[in-house]
């Protein structure tokens, strides 16, 4: 109860002190925030707008949900529980969520509690006895010029981008996903027209060495065609090297050994949905997560030169501590001594160091400011590039299609003029060359296409929850 009755005491003193602690409390400021645009010229709207929104289904940023494809949407959910990758970027945001915890506490006062004993023998010595000290303390900086706060606001902003950077990451991730399934599909639709090509093949060399014993074409014309149908094999033996590569990808991106995944073999790509709406520029600004990693990394530097400028003026600080002391453990409680320090530091002469780190500072930022241009330059033309590919690559393949039926018309006339012996063989050969090669052009362009729609998607994409996302403490991050 002494103990307790004597805290009691050393409250009311500090309460006595309310004058000056109210004259500290208001000399405290909080340094202004002040937003930035990037560098950039104002942009103009997109080349094109698309018609479909990407908010459809309420699920404006999971983009993979509008191909209505129930195994990727698998692979996503895998992906984002399992990907190592990702789970490291999550931890380094659980390191800033902390780094950000421990800044903080510099705002309030830290209280220490010590204890000491020691016996001295003999007694009579000068110290004697049992020499028992037991005290509690407390220190506490004013932040008079916002310096603390600043530092803190610091860390909230480092804390956003890199919740920001996960955010990004698991973007990036979805687009890597949603790219080496489709390329699994289409490697796998390879595959089976490579073996409906070597079938085929076989059948034109049964064929003609049919004519050839009638002695209707010459014996080059069937090594001709065999060399085609070697190549074709060649080629059939490249995709079912893609298609093994392509499944030990998409097992490291789940986050599985590749010897444990188990893959359904498909050869139907799901259809395109419409193209999305592209927004306008500034909304893209908003919405995409590593843009704001940028903003807030920008916001981080210029809370950091804040703090730069303020160590150049004076700190002020309270220690406050009470302490009992006795050479006997009965008497411990009896006497009890307070203390108030203040300590009021300026710096006079310091060679230009405060200075240069200003300096140094100030640097960081504008760096930043630059970067977090670039980066807002990097989203439009990701846009753009997406928008003009995938408009160029429609085109390219409707010109396929066109020169793909051509060949299938002429091949079919050179067969029939070759079987009525109106033609040489080496015509219908290297018609049937270029007609192979245009089916495996077409599976390539419509692969392509896929490909250039999901950079599209990703380059529209803003933030998602993943499910490790949502359990996080969001106090700090908007």
């Amino acid at each position: 109860m002494n103990l307790i009755s004597h805290i009691f005491t050393l409250s009311s003193f500090v309460i006595k002190q309310r004058w000056l602690l109210l004259f500290v409390f208001l000399l405290q400021c909080t340094p202004k925030i002040t937003p930035f645009k990037a560098p950039i010229d104002e942009p103009e709207n997109f080349s094109d707008y698309g018609t479909a929104s990407i908010d459809q289904n309420n699920l404006p940023d999971k983009w993979w949900l509008v191909f209505e494809d129930p195994q990727l949407n698998a692979l996503m959910d895998s992906a984002f529980a399992n990907n190592m990758d990702l789970t490291s970027t999550w931890f380094q945001l659980i390191q800033a969520q902390n780094i950000r915890k421990a800044r903080s506490t510099f705002l309030i006062p830290d209280l220490e509690f010590g204890a000491r004993t020691a016996i001295s023998r003999p007694q009579p010595d000068f110290a004697g006895g049992e020499n028992t000290q037991l005290g509690v303390s407390t220190s506490y900086e004013v932040d008079l010029w916002g310096r603390i706060r600043a530092s803190v606001q610091a860390e909230d902003f480092r804390l956003q981008a890199s919740y920001f950077d996960y955010q990004a990451a698991a973007i990036t991730l979805s687009a890597q996903v949603a790219t080496v399934w489709f390329q699994l599909i289409t490697t796998q639709k390879q595959l089976n027209l490579a073996q409906q090509q070597i079938e085929n093949n076989e059948s034109i060399i049964q064929l003609i060495k049919a004519r050839f014993g009638a002695g209707q074409i010459k014996g080059v014309d069937i090594l001709r065609q065999q060399q085609i149908l070697e190549a074709t094999k060649d080629q059939k033996i490249v995709y079912e090297i893609n298609l093994t590569v392509l499944k030990n990808q998409l097992a490291v991106l789940i986050g599985k050994p590749p010897q444990n995944i188990e893959v359904e073999e498909r050869a139907i790509l799901p259809n395109l949905p419409i193209k999305p709406e592209v927004g306008l520029p500034l909304e893209l600004i908003r919405r995409r997560p590593d843009i704001q990693s940028a903003y807030s990394s920008l916001m981080a530097a210029d809370r950091d030169m804040a703090v730069a400028v303020r160590n150049k003026f004076p700190r002020l600080s309270f220690n406050l501590s009470t302490q009992a002391r006795s050479n006997t453990y009965s008497e411990l409680f009896n006497d009890w001594a307070y203390t108030l320090g203040a300590n009021l530091v300026a710096p006079i002469f310091n060679w230009g160091r405060l200075r240069a780190e200003v300096n140094r500072a100030e640097a960081v930022k504008n760096g930043q400011l630059y970067f977090y241009g670039q980066s807002v330059l990097l989203a439009f033309q990701e846009v753009e590039n997406a928008l003009i590919q995938e408009q160029k690559q429609l085109e390219r393949i409707d010109v396929l299609e066109t020169r793909l039926d051509l060949a299938d018309k002429i091949f079919k006339q050179l067969r029939i003029e070759f079987i009525n012996g109106f033609t040489p063989y080496l015509d219908v050969l290297l018609s049937l060359n270029e007609q192979q090669q245009l089916q495996r052009d077409m599976l390539d362009a419509q692969q392509t296409l896929y490909e250039v729609r999901i950079s599209l998607y990703r380059a529209l994409a803003g933030s998602f929850e993943t499910q490790r996302a949502q359990n996080i403490e969001t106090d700090n991050l908007d």
